[in-house]
């Protein structure tokens, strides 16, 4: 999937790491995080640090979040956060573009953190039915994470399914998959055809 930056988060072709990313002392997270409450903005954590959250390690830079209100897309909307080093980078998605936008706040020696602007009601589902799972931000369930895998649709993205479906607990996953594509993009179809369950 390309974002509006050029960016795509999931075609990170690192290799599996067994050591998941150490998600506590991300401060730049947490002040983004932060601000999207404050602000009434839902928001989910996805991509790498999701998958890892869920047992499934592998190497990543970047922290992505998954909103759906485009008021984050704002020029002056992340003000607060334009202190202390730290840059904001908004990016909107055109006509064409799958996403909406994407903003990437960066800050010298902290993993960047993206706030990815989706522009579907299944995202904006996605992200109210995301859990609380200790003191981050709400990570979107497994049903949703793989749903966000199928859209993205690269050869990573098809992998780290394959290893979701392969968690305990993951058992009625794929039926409950088969339902929600019913009503999603063929391309999303044709990418669960390719997990070869």
């Amino acid at each position: 999937m390309r974002r509006a930056d050029g960016y795509t988060p999931s075609a990170h072709t690192d290799a599996p790491s067994r050591t998941p990313p150490d998600l506590k002392p991300m401060m730049l997270l947490n002040r983004v995080g932060d601000l999207l409450s404050t602000r009434n903005v839902p928001h989910a954590l996805i991509g790498a640090a999701a998958l890892a959250v869920r047992g499934i390690a592998r190497s990543t830079f970047d922290i992505d979040l998954l909103t759906t209100d485009s008021r984050v897309l704002g020029e002056n909307w992340w003000l607060p956060l334009a202190v202390d080093d730290v840059t904001v980078d908004v990016r909107r998605g055109d006509a064409d573009d799958p996403l909406a936008g994407v903003v990437r706040i960066t800050r010298p020696g902290k993993r960047p953190v993206d706030v990815v602007v989706g522009r579907h009601a299944w995202q904006a589902r996605a992200v109210a039915r995301a859990e609380r799972m200790g003191g981050g931000p709400p990570v979107v369930s497994a049903l949703d994470l793989i749903l966000l895998k199928l859209y993205a649709g690269g050869a990573q993205d098809i992998w780290d399914v394959r290893e979701l479906l392969r968690q305990p607990g993951a058992e009625g996953l794929a039926t409950a998959i088969d339902a929600e594509l019913t009503t999603l993009p063929e391309p999303m179809r044709a990418a669960w055809s390719d997990v070869g369950r």
